[in-house]
């Protein structure tokens, strides 16, 4: 019976750091967003591969790997480009 309250807790941290995976991208209208290709452009000219490009509700979102060749996912206003939120490999 310790099954059920162990699966819980495991349900809820899963559900838990799905929350906290989404940045949170200031709005802009559509007809404000740099255009995409401009976007990767600007991306890779600051030493970032692109492995992926999305746009993920109101960001800009990549995965691929920095100068260092680390991992990341970062995502960026669709506006201006600034870095909303950046994991980076370890």
């Amino acid at each position: 019976m310790k099954l059920i309250p162990v699966l819980a807790g495991l349900l809820a941290t899963l559900v838990a750091s799905t929350a906290f995976a989404k940045a949170d991208c200031t709005a802009h209208p559509k007809a404000e967003w740099m255009k995409e290709a401009d976007a990767k452009a600007k991306i890779e000219a600051q030493g970032y591969t692109i492995k992926k490009f999305k746009v993920d509700g109101q960001c800009y979102e990549i995965y691929g790997k920095n100068k260092d060749g680390k991992k990341v996912e970062i995502y960026f206003d669709t506006k201006t480009l600034d870095v909303v939120k950046s994991e980076v490999e370890k």
